[in-house]
């Protein structure tokens, strides 16, 4: 076997045994796109060996996507996909696990009406809602990673040769999952640890408020009583744990949802809806978005702020250092599973139940009563930067440096 396909073998076997951690008897959704190919079929087989009942892998194409919203009839928007989302939500409900591979355009959408994407967006969200829930409280096991396509790899490295662009991502890749570690289970075990200290930490802490200082950045953000940091690994209901994210270098919570004041400034660009977003400001009141600026992207960031209610508020915060190996490598990926792991960062929309005490039990309702947002959307977007300082308020308002130009303060 080549040193590619050995690397390949390995990144099947993670998605499978810890991004998902298949079971024996479980069932298996993977949402793929035709890019991913060759590793699919690796991952399909893993997970048979792993002891999974059954693989379903739901194929997509950008060419066919792109193609669906230049040509498709208006209306057909406003179509919701009842039938995709009734499969989903009978599987999760009997307890199969899901791993989306991802490979999109950064800029698949560019140039679409935002009318159509918009309502694509709506009728999607609320057709998913169900979906949405369990996933956001831990139900099932899920997980993301990532493979290259060409105009992805483009995107990336547009100073190379053709022929080196997509070999150049595979490696870049393969490095932010710990591949070119000797025994990357290991590896990731260790990292697990590191990052739940972390959070141990921080909980231990119960700040009541974070306050960012960074240029063009002054944001306080309240915590609601009763938040969970959580670090990469999660359990679903079966008691079992996943990863939702391969890579991940992140230890987040929920924020207050009118608890958000002061302006932030973004510091990568976001590719959100097939389109690029970048160099762009929002200011919050009592936790509301109350203005907002792109000097790239405004109409696309417009959509974003304005797709429901819940899409004017923010969902998570999340603690990334600048010294952080997918940072480091000081490679802009275009793409939020490793530019929000590149930096400290936050999420418009719906926050996760079990960021909070007791919340994978809690109805929507009262998780609302909480403090915690709900939307159909859920887009993180990248504020850290080397000279970023944060500070934990506590109950008496003392501020606690947390984090020091861009790292950790402890």
């Amino acid at each position: 076997m080549s040193d590619f396909g050995q690397k390949l073998q390995k990144y099947a076997e993670l998605a499978v045994k810890v991004g998902v951690n298949v079971q024996p008897g479980q069932n298996m959704i993977v949402n793929a796109t035709i890019d991913s190919a060759e590793l699919i079929r690796l991952i399909v087989k893993e997970a048979y060996n792993a002891g999974a009942r059954f693989v379903k892998v739901n194929w997509s194409d950008d060419v066919v996507t792109r193609l669906r919203y230049e040509k498709a009839a208006d209306e057909s928007f406003l179509d919701d996909p009842k039938w995709y989302a009734g499969e989903m939500l009978e599987y999760v409900q009997n307890g199969a696990a899901v791993l989306h591979v991802i490979s999109s355009d950064p800029d698949l959408l560019n140039g679409i009406s935002s009318e159509r994407i918009t309502n694509h967006q709506k009728t999607y969200g609320h057709a998913m809602s169900q979906y949405r829930d369990l996933q956001m409280a831990d139900k099932f096991s899920w997980s993301i990673v990532a493979v290259p396509s060409i105009s992805w790899a483009a995107k990336v490295f547009p100073e190379l040769p053709e022929n080196e662009q997509i070999p150049a991502l595979w490696e870049a890749i393969f490095r932010t999952v710990r591949i070119d570690h000797p025994d990357t289970i290991e590896a990731w075990r260790n990292h697990i640890a590191n990052l739940s200290s972390k959070a141990h930490y921080l909980n231990d802490k119960k700040y009541q408020k974070l306050h960012y200082i960074a240029s063009g950045t002054d944001l306080t953000i309240g915590l609601p009583e009763g938040h969970i940091w959580v670090a990469a690994e999660s359990i679903n209901a079966q008691g079992n744990t996943f990863l939702a994210n391969l890579p991940t270098e992140e230890v987040f919570t929920a924020p207050l949802k009118t608890g958000v004041d002061g302006t932030v400034s973004s510091t990568k660009p976001l590719s959100y809806n097939g389109n690029i977003i970048d160099n762009f400001k929002l200011t919050f009141q009592n936790g509301r978005i109350i203005d907002f600026s792109a000097e790239v992207g405004e109409s696309s960031l417009k959509q974003l702020v304005e797709l429901d209610e819940g899409s004017h508020y923010l969902g998570e915060v999340a603690l990334v250092p600048h010294g952080s190996p997918i940072s480091q490598s000081g490679i802009l990926f275009y793409n939020t599973l490793f530019d929000e792991n590149a930096s400290n960062h936050l999420a418009i929309g719906n926050a996760y139940a079990f960021n909070l005490e007791g919340g994978k039990s809690m109805t929507k309702e009262e998780l609302e009563q909480h403090g915690l947002n709900a939307s159909f959307n859920h887009v993180d977007f990248m504020v850290g930067s080397a000279e970023m300082d944060i500070y934990g308020v506590t109950k008496d308002g003392k501020e606690e440096q947390i984090f020091s130009k861009g790292n950790w303060a402890f």
